[in-house]
């Protein structure tokens, strides 16, 4: 990949802002050509550096009232067991993100649910019941204080 410049760093902050922009506003902000400006975007894409455009769905409005953080520790650490175990976590809707992490857990899943209800059933039928999971400690959101808005870039 090639180096990031000023122009590069300019164009990642306004896609993050607002990926829906027009190639001709994206490129006007930038103070490019918009052949230019598409360009770059391209090689952006094409490198790696923007892997994906997304909507921001709301959670509560699409019926999902609950989230939590969920510390799992794993008993065993041999590559069959963490290979099932992303396995599963991949292919569970209610898991909106995963992380494995240094310390005494292995793992922080941010999940998604409708209620207290649907997270008992998470938990106790899915994540409890697998095999390789020997512990696990919750916490629910209270309110996000601050969401993720985007990855933040050195200056430009």
């Amino acid at each position: 990949m090639n180096t990031l410049d000023k122009t590069d760093l300019l164009l990642l902050a306004e896609l993050q802002r607002n990926g829906r922009l027009t190639n001709t506003d994206l490129a006007e902000r930038v103070h490019l050509s918009p052949s230019a400006c598409l360009r770059r975007v391209q090689r952006l894409e094409r490198e790696g550096v923007v892997t994906g455009y997304r909507a921001e769905v709301d959670p509560e409005r699409v019926g999902l009232g609950l989230q939590a953080f969920v510390r799992v520790q794993l008993r065993q650490h041999d590559a069959a067991t963490v290979a099932a175990f992303a396995s599963f976590v991949d292919a569970w809707d209610e898991v909106v993100a995963c992380h494995a992490l240094t310390g005494d857990m292995d793992y922080l899943l941010h999940v998604a649910v409708r209620d207290l209800e649907h997270f008992s059933r998470f938990l106790l039928d899915r994540l409890l019941g697998q095999a390789g999971v020997a512990d696990v400690n919750s916490s629910f959101v209270l309110r996000t204080v601050k969401a993720m808005r985007g990855m933040p870039l050195p200056p430009a």
